[in-house]
């Protein structure tokens, strides 16, 4: 008698691999740039609405998660039937490849694109297409739209894109939707929304509701700084909505989660402060590698791309040793964050003591 066996599918998942910790340093202030996290603390207000949820922590959480619908709902002027929450946005893409997709069904997204894509789609045990970001790091829209076949069941646009870093464009991702069949469920990934400051930026909630097919998934991970808490969302059309709620894991959101994301909603005006201090960075970031030698694709998230080849390994034992920690991905590039003006310095450094 053999032991139990998993599925095959389960033996091939990818391992996700987290942006590691930095190592304390003797006399040097160490800084993590490997997860895209904010560097800023909660925002006003935040800790106070966790602490006293906590307070009821021998309690289920409201398993509809009413009060942060019902919010989500009045800032995007959309009916909560058109959202579903989860624990990050991750999550969503976790629960859309197993509300949409049969075993071999195709999902086709750029790559290099985020890493929990490839994950996600063989737990369902759909198949990968993967489309070769163009030089510059964006999609390759068109490509994409030809890589789509009658056994395509789901795209995924991440935008900004994660770790390359460029944006699509509203008139790109229109005559991009313009390719795609109507029976495709086309995902607009956009964990990094707040920070984008092109000149066509995507509007996310007014592509879905012209479109029957467009979802829209978001998170508070990122510009609200709640990555320790797992709050992301989707907005769609109802049906599509509705399949992922009825996927998702019960009491996945909690009474902390939720209060944390409620009154980081409120604070509104202290979260665009601090982003656009943060795009300050980027820009200052971006003006001193271009001094050093370097040219890196536009960011358009809160991260910078290094195209690094093999020699990416030796760039992130480089930053270890000047104190900050990056997300190398062998043989590809370097990830690193935008963190404090201190941080953001070592990088300029980094880029002008290794070889171009």
């Amino acid at each position: 008698m053999t032991a139990p066996q998993p599925r095959p599918n389960v033996a091939a998942i990818p391992a996700y691999v987290a942006g590691k910790p930095p190592r304390p340093r003797e006399g040097l202030t160490v800084h993590k740039l490997s997860s895209n996290e904010n560097p800023y603390p909660p925002l006003p207000g935040v800790i106070e609405a966790a602490m006293a949820a906590a307070q009821q922590m021998n309690r289920y959480p409201d398993m509809g998660n009413a009060e942060l619908y019902d919010a989500l709902s009045a800032r995007l002027g959309v009916p909560t039937s058109d959202l579903a929450l989860a624990t990050g946005s991750v999550a969503l893409v976790y629960q859309l490849m197993h509300a949409f997709c049969h075993p071999g069904d195709e999902v086709v997204y750029a790559w290099r694109s985020f890493e929990a894509y490839p994950i996600a789609v063989a737990a369902a045990a759909a198949t990968s297409v993967r489309v070769p970001v163009l030089p510059d790091g964006r999609h390759d829209l068109d490509a994409m739209a030809a890589a789509v076949t009658d056994r395509t069941r789901v795209v995924l646009v991440c935008t900004p894109n994660n770790p390359t870093g460029p944006a699509v464009t509203q008139a790109e991702l229109d005559r991009f939707l313009a390719q795609v069949p109507p029976h495709v469920l086309v995902v607009v990934d956009e964990a990094y929304v707040e920070f984008v400051r092109s000149e066509d930026p995507i509007d996310g909630v007014a592509t879905y509701r012209r479109h029957p097919h467009v979802l829209v998934t978001r998170t508070f991970s990122k510009a609200y700084g709640l990555a320790g808490f797992r709050v992301g969302y989707a907005v769609g059309p109802e049906p599509i909505a509705a399949a992922l709620r009825a996927v998702s894991l019960p009491f996945g959101v909690s009474i902390v989660a939720q209060a944390a994301a409620v009154a980081s909603l409120a604070a509104e005006a202290e979260l665009l402060e601090r982003v656009e201090a943060l795009v300050g960075e980027r820009s200052r970031l971006v003006a001193g590698l271009h001094d050093v030698g370097w040219d890196v694709p536009e960011p358009q998230g809160n991260f910078v791309w290094f195209e690094l080849g093999e020699r990416t390994l030796d760039f992130a034992a480089a930053a270890d040793e000047l104190g900050i920690v990056v997300r190398p991905f062998a043989g590809e590039g370097a990830r690193v964050s935008i963190g404090e003006p201190e941080a953001n310095d070592r990088v300029v450094e980094l880029a002008r003591q290794f070889p171009r």
